[in-house]
């Protein structure tokens, strides 16, 4: 019964001990093992990470200090430790220690290669500069010399960036933070892709042919390099036709194409002149090429005066008083 009764006063102090496991054995203490080498993040260093697996109790974290900066190993003895342990939980000072004389205690950390480093870059460069204008590809000029970083979540951030934003070729400066802390900054000079589809000519293409979607594919390519890309749907190609010639296989530029005419220079169309509920009709001839709500200069064909109309379908012009 007293042995019984024993355990559970042990089982009382327990629970009272501010969420500690206090160890209890009758006419011994607890004994805990340290480790030579104990690895931390950036949270700190706690007692738990010290303490070997052959420890007699499982303890709960008991943070003893700040964790050291990456790179920069420290070394706690028993009685450092022992002074920490008492700041934090004076009921653990008692405890018996084995095993290393003092530990080692150094950042957790993992290399950064340049495959990771490349898809910072690219993840942080298509956030803030290419944005919805294509797929960002880089390449890095210079082969990457793999760095030591904390073993936790870091983030990129570009310190120095081209006024011109994105080109083929391009030198940039940025750094590596873990919350408050600078991991460092390098430059790198790097090779720029942004590919996105654009709109190809299947065959040879001449000036002034009207477009259908069949004479077009779409082909992915560097967008980079070119400028001014054709970008609408395949539903409005056919309201489209080209003022210059493009080759097989070369990428059509929005300003090789305009809309369709519905009138075009030369053609003889009805002209309209309406004042209230009078209107006259007479014939013009058209003077330049025009499109739906356009403003076009006409010439009646009688008078020979110029006139200036909108354009309202393919063979009717309304002359504006």
């Amino acid at each position: 019964m007293r042995f019984l009764g024993f355990w559970i006063i042990c089982l009382l102090l327990t629970r009272l001990s501010a969420g500690f496991v206090l160890p209890c054995v009758a006419g011994e203490s607890a004994t805990f093992f340290l480790r030579t080498n104990a690895e931390v993040d950036s949270e700190g260093i706690y007692l738990h990470q010290l303490v070997g697996t052959n420890s007699v109790a499982d303890l709960a974290s008991v943070r003893l200090a700040d964790s050291p900066p990456l790179g920069h190993p420290i070394f706690l003895t028993r009685g450092q430790i022992n002074e920490a342990v008492e700041r934090s939980n004076p009921a653990l000072v008692a405890t018996n220690w084995s095993g290393a004389e003092r530990v080692r205690v150094a950042r957790r950390s993992r290399p950064l290669e340049e495959t990771e480093i490349k898809q910072l870059l690219t993840a942080v460069l298509q956030r803030d500069q290419v944005r919805d204008k294509g797929e960002l590809e880089l390449r890095l000029m210079r082969p990457w010399t793999t760095v030591a970083i904390p073993d936790e979540t870091v983030v990129l951030n570009i310190l120095d960036f081209p006024a011109t934003g994105i080109v083929p070729n391009l030198y940039l400066r940025f750094e590596l933070r873990h919350g408050q802390e600078s991991l460092g900054s390098w430059q790198l000079s790097l090779q720029a892709r942004v590919w996105r589809e654009v709109w190809v000519a299947r065959s040879a293409l001449k000036r002034g042919q009207a477009l259908n979607e069949s004479d077009l594919t779409r082909e992915k390519r560097d967008v980079l390099t070119l400028r001014d890309m054709l970008n609408v749907p395949s539903s409005n190609i056919s309201s489209l036709e080209l003022t210059d010639n493009v080759l097989e296989g070369a990428p059509v530029a929005a300003r090789s194409v305009r809309s369709r005419p519905l009138i075009r220079r030369g053609e003889l169309v009805e002209a309209f002149v309406r004042d209230g509920a009078l209107s006259v009709s007479f014939r013009v001839e058209v003077l330049e090429d025009g499109v739906s709500g356009q403003v076009v200069r006409v010439r009646n064909t009688q008078s020979r005066r110029e006139l200036r109309g909108k354009v309202q379908n393919e063979q009717t012009i309304l002359i504006a008083l």
